[in-house]
């Protein structure tokens, strides 16, 4: 599944703060068995999105923050390694 999701704002903090890349956010994105979250649980605005997914080529479970704009273009805010909770809650979505 191909994504377009722009990471142009993001990809340079993701990588230093998180050492991730649009890369394997988006393999997370596109697992099948991702959980998604809407609204994130941790949103301030309550205008962001929180996926669960597996990415292959990580080789863990990442949380993916995504933000949808009233023109429908998806942007990639955030991906880090998931949490315990989050592990918890992929783990409970795949049984």
């Amino acid at each position: 599944m191909e994504l377009e999701i722009d990471w142009s704002h993001r990809e340079e903090y993701i990588a230093c703060k998180h050492q991730t890349t649009p890369t394997i956010a988006n393999e997370a994105l596109t697992d099948p068995n991702r959980v998604v979250i809407s609204p994130d649980y941790a949103s301030r605005s309550g205008a962001s999105d929180r996926t669960i997914g597996w990415s292959t080529t990580a080789g863990v479970v990442l949380t993916v923050i995504t933000v949808e704009e009233d023109d429908g273009t998806l942007f990639g805010v955030n991906c880090w390694k998931a949490n315990e909770k989050d592990q918890r809650l992929y783990r409970e979505g795949t049984e």
